[in-house]
């Protein structure tokens, strides 16, 4: 332990407090309930799409959030997500509660620890997987340990320490958000160039040739059927197995992930579904539309069945082709059973789209490889400040 610092029993320094059921008896009030959907991956609270629901005035009287408490994940989670996440509730006015899957805790005496403090020794046991050993798992559905989590060992140093070390981290935080907004506004830019260049691909207004989306494409094709791509059929990687490309593939844009492997009989048996650097795949179900090209480096293999390749021939050009996709991927969603989907691939290939000259193609590629390049060095820098925050998220907690 650092000089000065004590160890506090997180229950000894908290007041645990139960979330919000829907009312079910008068009088009621509409108030707005933060959900495990408002955790982000990172610990932080996002408000965009909060839920209401109508209380019951005497549970909402004992459950209202105050600015400073810290709502924990009490249930949820996932294989790759313990629960235990916590966010800080930072919003200073407001009717807001907390659902029955968290809960929250209010800090006792912020003259001993500060909210956002505690938040961030919180967030370090949560990144470090120590959580994941205090869930249990009941019906698919992971539940926190809540009795052992408020005995969990808490370094608290001098407020002094505590608002130096929150500086730190919350300056390098900001450092991240402010260069993934970079990459937000250099993609508006791609797409206002293209609006630019080649208008509403869909109403066509410029009257560029029509074409169908088909005859573009030397290939299209969905990945194959579950039962011809088994798990069991999977092999450990080595210099003659083939790839298994998957819709995070498509959807993480990183040909690098990823660790499902086959052999070369059988990569030769599924050669329709043959992927290769240039080629493109969409997510078809659930998440759709996510598109990615596979990049130079990218290995030889086949897609599973929640893929659609699209191999161009050259009568399109690459970015043209990337951008009037996302513009046209709502038209080709069918919903069944809950789940969106990707409808056939023979009415995708039937899909009329806007072809421009090649040489505005081309003028088009140079403008968005250059903002790719830009995105790059923006995407390396958010890397290595990432990299850093954790370096000083593991100093500060973890030693």
């Amino acid at each position: 332990m650092r000089e000065g610092w004590e160890i506090r029993k997180l229950g000894d320094l908290t007041t645990a407090l139960n979330g919000l059921w829907v009312g079910k008896k008068p009088p009621f009030v509409n108030i707005a309930v933060i959900r495990n959907t408002n955790f982000t991956k990172d610990c932080r609270l996002d408000t965009t799409d909060i839920a209401y629901i109508d209380a019951e005035v005497k549970h909402f009287s004992t459950r209202k959030l105050q600015c400073g408490d810290i709502i924990i994940e009490k249930s949820g989670g996932s294989d790759k997500q313990p629960v235990g996440r916590p966010v800080l509730f930072n919003i200073p006015e407001g009717d807001f509660s907390y659902s029955n899957f968290t809960s929250t805790l209010r800090i006792n005496d912020q003259s001993v620890i500060i909210p956002s403090f505690l938040h961030k020794v919180l967030w370090a046991i949560h990144r470090s997987g120590k959580t994941a050993s205090l869930q249990s798992k009941t019906t698919g559905i992971r539940n926190l340990d809540f009795k052992s989590y408020l005995k969990l060992p808490i370094p608290v140093p001098s407020i002094a320490e505590q608002e130096k070390i929150v500086a730190e981290l919350d300056t390098l935080s900001e450092v991240i958000a402010k260069k993934k907004q970079q990459l937000e506004e250099l993609d508006k830019l791609a797409q206002s160039i293209f609006y630019d260049m080649f208008g509403d691909p869909i109403t066509n207004k410029k009257g560029w040739e029509v074409r169908k989306l088909g005859s573009v494409c030397s290939s299209m094709v969905r990945g194959p059927f579950g039962s011809a791509l088994k798990k069991e059929f999977f092999v450990p990687q080595s210099s003659t197995t083939y790839k298994i490309y998957e819709q995070k593939h498509a959807i993480q844009k990183d040909a690098t992930i990823g660790s499902y492997y086959i052999t070369e009989d059988l990569y030769r048996e599924l050669s329709r579904f043959e992927v290769k650097p240039g080629d493109i795949i969409m997510s078809c179900s659930g998440t759709i539309g996510e598109l990615y090209s596979l990049p130079k480096h990218a290995e030889r293999g086949i897609i599973n069945q929640a893929l659609l390749k699209f191999s161009l021939n050259r009568t399109i050009l690459e970015p043209y082709f990337l951008f009037i996709m996302r513009v046209l991927r709502d038209t080709f969603e069918t919903k069944g059973s809950g789940i969106a989907n990707i409808g056939s691939v023979k009415y995708i290939k039937n899909t009329d789209i806007a072809l421009p000259p090649l040489s505005l193609q081309n003028l088009f590629s140079q403008k968005i490889e250059a903002i790719e390049k830009q995105k790059e060095l923006v995407k390396r820098s958010i890397a290595e400040t990432e990299t850093l925050f954790n370096s000083r998220m593991d100093y500060w907690f973890n030693n």
